[in-house]
């Protein structure tokens, strides 16, 4: 039998671009979290909010926010996901960082940028998906808006996780926690929603509805709605295997290409 992957999310409420405040306020909750989780998941932008500031805060990539995460992974021994705002090659990206305990990284640039707000006038949009192997795993971490695009999140990879990480507003929650369930039921893999908590300089109010769902869309754990808390979660490569040998469903999706 597989080891489990035991994940930690971390629902949070973010101080408007100071990215100062806000690692230290996240380094004192994850002092929180138990040994022995081998995943703690962020929210998207969890060093600065959901600004659209970008010129005034945005980090290269041997800034503070991914020397924090490498740091914080090596202290833990275990892997750090969330999105950050950076600055690269004269371009702002809404880019997920994922760092490994051994101080190296990967990195996706979010794909669809949320137009609705002006994200696309400021953002560069990312180009490709991303996934990664660990402790058996395959995982495609995705951020917000990502998750109402069922094509870019197709499960086209054999891949076992989804992760999205967000600033998702309540007023759009039932699309929130209906987009995570059907994710996860049509790619039978399991998926991880973390979304922030708080109100916004936008004057957005947050409310969470954090959760962690099944290959066949069973909540597994859900957070506190409104509250910062911490949730501890495992998932079980046996249960993807023997969902996929029972429901074979993916054998009969479509072949597509995405230019």
């Amino acid at each position: 039998m597989a080891k489990p992957l035991t994940i930690s999310l971390i629902q949070t409420d973010n101080v408007w671009e100071d990215i100062k405040a806000n690692l230290e306020n996240l380094s004192t909750k994850i002092e929180q979290i138990k040994e022995g989780t081998d995943m703690i998941i962020l929210p998207e932008l969890f060093s600065t909010g959901f600004t659209m500031h970008a010129e005034g805060v945005a980090e290269t990539m041997d800034g503070s926010g991914v020397k924090w995460m490498l740091d914080t992974a090596k202290k833990r021994n275990c892997v750090i996901i969330g999105s950050l705002l950076i600055v690269d090659s004269g371009h702002y990206f809404n880019r997920l960082i994922v760092a490994f305990p051994d101080e190296n990284f990967k990195y996706y640039d979010k794909r669809h940028l949320f137009s609705f707000a002006g994200e696309d006038k400021v953002f560069e949009a990312g180009q490709k998906r991303m996934t990664f192997e660990y402790k058996g795993f395959k995982i495609c971490p995705l951020i917000c808006y990502d998750l109402r695009f069922p094509v870019w999140s197709r499960n086209t990879e054999e891949i076992d996780l989804i992760i999205y990480v967000a600033n998702w507003p309540n007023a759009r929650m039932l699309a929130w926690d209906t987009l995570l369930k059907a994710r996860a039921i049509e790619n039978l893999c399991y998926v991880i929603g973390l979304n922030r908590v708080g109100i916004d300089n936008n004057k957005l109010v947050y409310t969470g509805h954090s959760a962690i769902y099944d290959a066949m869309g069973n909540s597994l754990m859900s957070i506190e709605i409104g509250k910062e808390s911490i949730g501890t979660a495992s998932v079980h490569l046996d249960h993807i295997k023997d969902t996929r040998s029972q429901f074979r469903f993916l054998e009969d999706r479509d072949n597509f290409s995405i230019n």
